[in-house]
């Protein structure tokens, strides 16, 4: 029983891998950070106070979705892609024409323009934030104090898979402590009993990943990347 339950949640997963690369899901991080079902609110996470981009400054007569040439992937050795300025296909989606702000608001695709992709295309939020080029705040409330804590924490138990590496300082780098701890992650050793088929649920990491935070389909090897003797990434 214990088999065939493995069984059944490695073909949910595949299922779900294969939706997403067939574009079924929506791109997350053509999302304003306000959509409403957005549940991330709910347990306080940061969002950013500013985004830059060479079309923030469109006037309030501006098309909503202007086209700027963007780069596309770059051979070795060259400038890594970026993100275009060009709506993505569903963004309006997100967005009501009716209102009358529609036309003064700035969209997704304003306001990250210009940033660099990563090699799944999407958002790479850690370069454009080494850049300077967004100013997260701690928390909602912008109380907070972000204190970056450079200590990673190596999960073992990963059966054949590499072990997972997960790294503060590039989380407190955005974060104060208090959007993680004691909502999400108990500070304790062995305190949460994490495994994927809750992160997919939206708990644990998938609070943010697959929503506000890069996608977990295909990037496997992104947490995943610490070699064990026994096993072999078998998405290589």
């Amino acid at each position: 029983m214990h088999n065939l339950r493995q069984l059944v949640v490695l073909i949910a997963f595949f299922c779900l891998a294969a939706a997403a690369d067939k574009g079924v899901f929506p791109d997350v991080q053509a999302a304003e950070q306000a959509v409403p079902q957005n549940k991330v609110r709910s347990v306080n996470l940061a969002v950013s106070t500013s985004l830059t981009s060479p079309a923030t400054n469109a006037s309030p007569d501006s098309p909503a979705n202007p086209v700027i040439a963007a780069s596309t992937a770059s051979p070795a050795g060259k400038a890594p892609a970026t993100r275009p300025a060009t709506a993505l296909p569903g963004q309006d989606e997100y967005y009501d024409p009716a209102n009358p702000d529609y036309h003064r608001l700035q969209k997704a695709n304003e306001s990250l323009a210009g940033f660099k992709l990563d090699k799944k295309q999407y958002v790479n939020w850690m370069d454009v934030l080494r850049e300077k080029l967004i100013n997260p705040r701690a928390d909602l409330t912008g109380k907070a104090t972000m204190e970056v804590l450079d200590m990673d924490i190596i999960m073992k138990n990963t059966k054949a898979m590499p072990y997972v590496k997960f790294p503060h300082k590039s989380h407190t780098m955005w974060l104060a402590c208090s959007n993680c701890h004691d909502q999400i992650f108990v500070p304790k050793a062995g305190a949460n009993k994490i495994d994927m088929a809750k992160i997919f649920r939206g708990q644990y990491c998938g609070v943010c990943h697959d929503k506000v935070a890069f996608s977990m389909f295909f990037s496997c090897e992104t947490c995943h990347s610490v070699p064990i003797a026994e096993g072999k990434p078998w998405w290589n």
